[in-house]
């Protein structure tokens, strides 16, 4: 078979026929590759190019290519060894990450030693435990000051037609997004672009922490099962450079930093969709916070 000979590992069949790549191309229909085969044939027909020298060699590519792909069993393979590829990158995303902090910490310690400026464990942990309360305490300031400022804008609730009280999302249908190797990586546009793929979604709202090494975000999807499907399909957020970690936001844990919201946050919906969930966390992770300096 002519395509046989083409199989070669730095070619991407998908990409040859201007086509998307990995999971989406692999759910690609033989109609949509046999239709997007027509549209690049006309486009890229060597008597459409009589100036291009490369035009006779790219054209015998894309039909290779096309071949190929019609091959469901050739076809089964490469998709395998595109996934391979996107796990093995995110692998070495991942371990690149872990062993950047590794050697930061030792650096760190190693100073420490130099200096004799070692901290004793129990008042380290107490001042975290200080700085990490202080921290949800402006976070919920801050919350307070953006639903003031989103609700000055809105009809007052005695006016006819004003809702009387918004409602609750439902906590199945928000997701706690994070990564590491850069809190400016994602933004709310971009993971919007990515979690689309799932289902509606109604918003995202971008966590910037003091640690600039890590972001985080909340995204509520439009449904239930919108957000089920994106914690199902964990190899989606292992194609990028920079993996994502999904989790459901009824089981995340802790008190988190101080955030602000970026330009990217919706801010018409600090007084609906999410806000009261998050609220709710907030006051919650203060109350824990205040436990643990009374025990401390």
């Amino acid at each position: 078979m002519a395509a046989m000979g083409q199989e070669d590992d730095d070619v991407d069949h998908y990409e040859v026929l201007c086509l998307p790549s990995g999971e989406e191309g692999a759910g690609l229909s033989l109609e949509q590759i046999e239709k997007a085969y027509r549209t690049q044939s006309r486009l890229r027909h060597p008597d459409k190019r009589p100036d291009d020298p490369n035009a006779t060699a790219d054209f015998q590519r894309l039909a290779s290519s096309y071949n190929f792909l019609r091959d469901e069993s050739l076809r089964r393979q490469f998709d395998a060894r595109l996934r391979g590829r996107r796990e093995a990158a995110a692998r070495a995303a991942a371990s690149g990450v872990k062993r950047r902090k590794a050697v930061s910490d030792l650096e760190e310690r190693e100073r420490a030693a130099a200096t004799g400026q070692a901290v004793d464990a129990a008042e380290a942990a107490r001042r975290e435990d200080k700085r990490k309360a202080a921290d949800v305490k402006r976070e919920l300031e801050e919350f307070f000051a953006a639903k003031q400022s989103a609700s000055s804008s809105t009809p007052p609730a005695s006016a006819p037609g004003a809702p009387q009280d918004a409602p609750k999302t439902d906590k199945g249908k928000i997701l706690k997004v994070s990564w590491e190797g850069g809190a400016d990586y994602y933004n709310a546009a971009k993971l919007e672009e990515i979690f689309k793929q799932f289902g509606g979604v109604e918003d995202v709202v971008i966590k910037t922490r003091k640690s600039r090494s890590r972001g985080s975000a909340i995204v509520v999807m439009a449904s239930k099962e919108a957000a089920l499907s994106a914690l199902q399909n964990h190899s989606v957020y292992n194609v990028f450079s920079v993996p994502l970690i999904v989790a459901p936001v009824q089981e995340s844990g802790g008190v988190p930093t101080r955030s602000t919201h970026t330009p990217e946050t919706r801010p018409s919906n600090l007084g609906g969709t999410g806000f009261n969930d998050l609220e709710a966390s907030v006051f919650r992770k203060l109350q824990e916070a205040q436990k643990r300096k009374q025990n401390g």
